[in-house]
């Protein structure tokens, strides 16, 4: 629950995994799965996420997307300049994400003509 409300922010905020990591000197795959919940977040990491992304750890406790649109914000989105900052950093992730399902595939095709000339 906890790790989860961290990743909508983080991904709110424009933040990658890896800032998010290299703030909390941990690896990228610790990260991650904190915010998976595989691992849980101790208090002390949970002072640092707060820290990071510059919100009270109640806020990121009881963090619900609801909120967002709320009065009280804690200048989490307060203007349109904000809000298009948002747009920005969603369509770069979703290239970035595009670019890695790419380098996959290919790395995919590649290794199936390894397999296939080994035949």
């Amino acid at each position: 629950m906890i790790g989860e409300n961290v990743r909508k922010i983080r991904v709110i905020k424009g933040y990658s995994q890896q800032y998010m990591a290299d703030l909390l000197e941990i690896s990228q795959a610790a990260y991650s799965d904190m915010e998976t919940g595989k691992t849980k977040i101790s208090f002390e990491k949970l002072q640092k996420i707060s820290l990071a992304l510059n919100l009270d750890m109640n806020y990121i406790v009881n963090f619900h997307e609801s909120k967002l649109f709320s009065s009280n914000l804690n200048n989490l989105m307060t203007n349109k300049e904000e809000i298009n900052d948002l747009k920005t950093h969603f369509a770069k992730e979703r290239e970035l994400y595009k670019e890695q399902i790419n380098t996959l595939k290919g790395e995919i095709s590649y290794l199936r003509n390894k397999l296939d000339s080994k035949e």
